[in-house]
């Protein structure tokens, strides 16, 4: 296992009303990352996601082949790991 690494990630595409957040959940909770997904205002979907650079990766190219999720962009910024961060969530219901 690598040192810990935490990314903002906010996606366009067809990213709500297809079960991104959750499927986003679930796999975070598989792979024991932590962090939050959220619908945004403007049709996005934004994410922390805090974990192994390498488990990171293998949960963003599931949720890329995701039924019914297409993603056509993803802009991603390292953030500061949060040391408190222990689950993942789901935002906004």
């Amino acid at each position: 296992m690598g040192t810990k690494k935490r990314w903002h990630i906010q996606f366009r595409g067809r990213v709500q009303g297809v079960g991104f957040r959750y499927t986003a959940y679930h796999l975070a909770q598989s792979l024991g990352l932590c962090g939050w997904v959220y619908n945004d205002w403007d049709g996005s979907v934004e994410m922390e996601v805090q974990g192994d650079p390498d488990t990171v990766r293998t949960m963003l190219e599931r949720l890329d082949a995701a039924p019914f999720i297409r993603i056509d962009s993803m802009e991603k910024s390292e953030v500061p790991v949060q040391t408190h961060s222990i689950s993942f969530e789901v935002r906004g219901d």
